[in-house]
């Protein structure tokens, strides 16, 4: 077994060479790209791979796509994206879940961060998220990935890009006011250092505050991200990162019973506004610190080296008094749940590649080792509150008591080798990818030194064959495998055996010679085996369970003129218990909605009384879920509208300075987004409205 400390190898450092790194295909002028201008995929493959010869189905969501919609999470960053539902838990902000095609469980873990996994621990509170004003771009890669990333959910990851440093100045300031008493500010400078071009950098910052739609709870956030690049010579570039977080509030994360929320309890309904626990009793205080680096060598024609690393601390304190079910004709009955956590983690990802040929046939070789270990320290408490009237609240209550009941450590280690090759012969396109993988996972409590391990090795493969047209056309078939480690036990106490997944796809994609214009149809098929299910008499588990999710995702990006463009998306999406043995085989699983359509346009005007206006409007629609996995109850589709409006105030004298005005959920419907089960169903976020003003110069 391979030693549990970083993989890494040394860099040669060449002075005075006259290569350029292979890697150095980013874009450097981020700040001036066109929301449509999306010629390359790297997430799916680590290695630049052009959107028409990647043979998976991938979304990319650029900065300026979340600055037109006016999205405030990466959660809604991706509301415009087919095989996403990212409205799992509704209003709430704290964390981002994003179920990919069907797949619920995981969702808030499925998070990368410029090729390192953000280490957050999905089983506590400590779980991390980033702010979308420090990204450049997302994509979302649907499907399997373990060949490249190893643990992961079958249903796809979330790969975000920050902004980099510029070797052009930069610099740029932005005020927000909105709805809900939102107030933020935001600055982003970035340019050379010296006069040598070697040296860049980038300092972006944002401080934000806002009230929330339910009573009593607040958002807070300061957030700053400083980035250096250096480029040590010709051959060799280095780029240190650091991002630093704090959010003293964390606004709301709970859910309340269907009946009173999906249907009327006697006759009344609770409102979305309401807040079931305690204000004196209500904290959510989480801080993180991210530092890494991104190392990048190129030796000749053929070889290149990069290499990724990322430590990572966060803390998290935690007091919330929540709903659990009715106690009277108007009460609902309340508990407590207390934490106090710390999580340090750190990633390394070692990448050796080759560009070669043997005879006609063109190779991009991809040689990887990884590493990746997290550690928590998790104290937990619980208790009981008095219950709480839902249509009529008075608070002040004091606990009827609070305990500890945990007192734990949790680890994980990683380490992963694996190889890719994508091969090129004439208008084929063969991608082959191996990775063998060693995970342990243990849960010991601190004081009595008992607990739960496991330890597993498990190998995934990918294949994927395309051929592409001359006239724009590829048609492509994939097979691609996921792990996850499994964290219910069976009947001696010990963790069950890792979660697998498998997916076949097929697709098409098309992209007109010369043409911004993007589209992609994916049919898609995903059996995920050793799922966690129970007997109704049993207290413990067995990986007999299966899920088996397949479905169609369609996808356009189109540029109709200069001044207009589209994006469209539509999900089809089947989602069930395949195998179970709780009641629920041939069930579909809850909280994704078999049909997901939208549609976003926006259009410039360049001339006329309206030159410098920008006018967007989107169309969401959440087609029916289902409340529980017993499938007894549908949560209602609904229909969503968003827009916004923008002004380039230099035609006013004005240089540089933009203004914007953006509203989501337009018409200010109300409903419920998803449910986790009968007892917890999450209203939808109410109208939001904000205006920005920037300023660039």
């Amino acid at each position: 077994m391979p030693s549990r400390h970083p993989l890494c190898f040394s860099i040669a450092i060449m002075a005075g060479s006259t290569l350029v790194p292979t890697w150095a295909a980013e874009d450097a002028q981020d700040t001036q790209l066109s929301t449509l201008t999306i010629t390359a995929q790297q997430a799916a493959t680590k290695v630049e791979t052009p959107f028409i010869e990647t043979p998976q189905s991938i979304s990319v969501i650029t900065d300026e796509q979340i600055e037109e919609q006016g999205s405030q999470t990466v959660q809604q960053a991706t509301r415009y994206t087919p095989g996403v539902f990212s409205n799992q838990i509704g209003a709430s902000k704290r964390y981002d879940y994003l179920v990919l095609r069907g797949f619920a469980d995981g969702s808030i873990d499925n998070i990368y961060l410029d090729g390192l996994k953000v280490l957050g621990d999905s089983g506590t509170f400590t779980s991390l998220q980033i702010d979308p004003y420090f990204l450049k771009r997302i994509e979302v890669v649907k499907g399997p990935s373990s060949v490249l990333y190893g643990r992961a959910s079958p249903g796809g990851l979330v790969a975000l890009t920050s902004k980099q440093p510029l070797f052009e100045r930069y610099r740029q300031v932005q005020a927000t006011i909105g709805t809900q008493g939102q107030r933020s500010t935001g600055f982003d400078f970035s340019g050379q250092v010296g006069d040598s071009g070697r040296m860049a950098y980038r300092l972006t910052g944002l401080a934000q505050q806002s009230d929330t739609q339910f009573d009593h709870l607040e958002e807070e956030r300061y957030a700053i991200a400083p980035s250096f690049t250096v480029d040590l010579s010709d051959a060799t570039s280095l780029t240190l990162q650091a991002y630093l977080q704090k959010d003293p509030e964390g606004g709301s994360h709970s859910g309340l019973p269907a009946e009173g929320t999906l249907f009327p309890r006697n006759g009344r309904k609770i409102s979305r506004h309401f807040f079931e626990g305690e204000p004196d009793f209500e904290t959510f205080d989480r801080s993180q610190v991210m530092l890494g680096y991104q190392l990048e060598h190129t030796f000749n024609d053929t070889w290149s080296a990069r290499q990724n690393f990322r430590y990572l601390n966060a803390e998290v304190e935690l007091d919330q008094v929540y709903a659990y079910g009715w106690a009277s004709e108007t009460e609902l009955n309340r508990y407590y749940s207390g934490a106090d956590e710390t999580l340090d983690a750190y990633a390394v990802d070692n990448q050796l590649r080759a560009d070669f040929a043997t005879g006609a046939a063109d190779h991009t070789m991809l040689f990887g080792v990884d590493y990746q270990r997290r550690k928590a320290d998790v104290d937990w408490f619980s208790g009981t509150f008095p219950p709480i009237d839902a249509f009529d609240p008075e608070y002040g209550a004091e606990p009827l008591s609070i305990v500890q009941t945990n007192q734990d450590r949790r680890r994980l280690e990683q380490t992963g080798v694996y190889v890719q090759d994508q091969i090129a012969l004439g208008n084929w396109r063969l991608t082959l990818g191996g990775r063998q993988d060693w995970v342990e996972l243990s849960t010991t409590d601190r004081e009595s030194g008992t607990g739960t391990e496991g330890d597993w090795s498990k190998f995934s493969g990918r294949a994927g064959l395309l051929y592409l047209f001359d006239n724009g056309v590829a048609l492509y078939l994939s097979y691609s495998e996921s792990f996850n480690p499994n964290s219910y036990a069976d009947q001696d106490g010990n963790l069950l055996e890792l979660t697998e997944g498998s997916q076949y796809e097929l697709g098409l994609k098309y992209q007109p010679p010369g043409s911004e214009n993007q589209f992609t149809a994916a049919l898609f098929h995903i059996d995920q085996e050793n799922v966690a299910t129970k007997r109704p008499a049993e207290p413990f588990y067995r990986p007999v369970g299966a899920i088996r999710s397949q479905g169609l995702e369609l996808e356009a990006r189109m540029r109709i003129t200069d001044a207009f463009h589209l994006l469209a998306g539509y999900t089809y999406t089947d989602i069930r218990y395949h195998r179970a043995e709780d009641g629920t085989q041939g069930n579909d699983t809850n909280m994704a909605p078999r049909h997901l359509a939208s549609l976003w346009g926006n259009y410039a005007f360049g001339s006329g009384a309206l030159r410098g206006v920008t006018l967007g409007g989107g169309v969401r629609y959440v087609g029916e879920s289902w409340a529980d996995k017993e499938n007894t109850l549908r949560v209602p589709a609904y229909t969503l509208v968003d827009a916004s409006l923008g002004l380039d105030l230099s035609r006013f004298g004005l240089t540089g300075m933009e203004a914007r005005i953006n509203a989501n959920n337009l018409l200010d419907k109300e409903y419920i987004a998803s449910c986790y089960d009968l007892d917890f169903c999450y209203f939808g976020e109410e109208r939001n409205v904000t205006a920005t003003l920037s300023y660039e110069f």
